[in-house]
């Protein structure tokens, strides 16, 4: 039985709605040590929220922007009655798509023993310059381009604005790079201890609920937003974003100045257009250290 639970989840996409729920979900069928396979049960972090629908089922209030909820939420605090509802929630409802470009740092130097010193190759300043073009080359109009403290994040920053003039840069360490969530399967080759997961986790969670959303209502016109970070921060924030199960981040792999592209339309449905994009570099370029 707890195999064909397993099989359905596969078949549904492995969406799911928050992330407590997901962390159970994905463990059915596995095998426990010395027994047959067995469901289990996942802890799931303190800031993971609530559980919410079974696999398979989208949930369309997860950024907490759903117009509906937020009306409800404004009657519970006013005490005002139902006759405001339908004028209220064109007040709240997003018009507006938002296009959200993940870009991982280019290649760099990983056997620097301080941070500061972990600067970008020769290598990995060109893989910089091939994803400045290639942004520059779809014509967009970007509005923002968001980047990691970290040394090779911002470095990636700095070769890419040569080639979006005038686009406004912020700095924010919630994009630093880090250990998301405990990952499934695990791996032989990387484990962080609990603790870590305990401090970057929390902060990590923090930038997908800050910075993946649907657009504000006051917002008219799309835009194009340019997040600078790291593969970890990337592999995670696409599995929330999807409702895909957050332990499977590290299932995914991300080349060296990759562009992963998301689109977040106005009623909160998600769509994945370009996964580690590194299509325009030539062979000799692509990296993933």
């Amino acid at each position: 039985m707890a195999f064909r639970q397993a099989l359905q989840l596969a078949a549904c996409g492995l969406a799911g709605g928050s992330a407590a729920v997901l962390f159970s979900a994905v463990a059915v069928g596995k095998p426990r040590a010395g027994g047959d396979a067995e469901p289990r049960v996942g802890e799931s972090p303190a800031w993971a929220g609530a559980a919410r629908a079974g696999p398979g089922v989208w949930d369309p209030n997860w950024d907490r922007r759903e117009p509906l909820s937020l009306v409800n939420l404004r009657k519970r605090n006013l005490g005002s009655g139902d006759d405001d509802v339908p004028p209220r929630m064109d007040h709240y409802k997003a018009k507006a798509t938002r296009h959200i470009f993940l870009i991982r740092h280019s290649q760099y130097h990983v056997d620097a023993s301080l941070e500061k010193d972990r600067t970008l190759t020769p290598l990995g300043r060109e893989q910089a310059e091939l994803t400045g073009l290639r942004l520059a080359s779809l014509g967009l109009k970007f509005n923002k381009i968001v980047h990691s403290s970290m040394t090779r994040a911002v470095e990636t920053t700095d070769i890419i604005c040569k080639h979006l003039p005038g686009v406004h840069t912020v700095s924010t360490d919630l994009l630093r790079e880090g250990a998301p969530i405990e990952p499934d399967p695990p791996v032989s080759h990387w484990k962080p201890d609990a603790v870590q997961y305990y401090e970057d986790g929390a902060r990590i969670e923090a930038a997908f609920r800050n910075f993946i959303h649907r657009a504000d209502a006051k917002q008219q016109e799309d835009s194009y937003e340019v997040f600078v970070c790291h593969a970890n921060v990337i592999r995670y924030i696409v599995c929330r974003a999807l409702q895909f199960p957050p332990e499977g981040w590290l299932r995914l792999s991300l080349n060296n100045g990759s562009i992963t592209h998301l689109v977040v339309r106005p009623d909160g449905r998600v769509a994945l257009r370009a996964l580690g994009d590194t299509g325009f570099m030539p062979p000799d370029k692509i990296s993933r250290s």
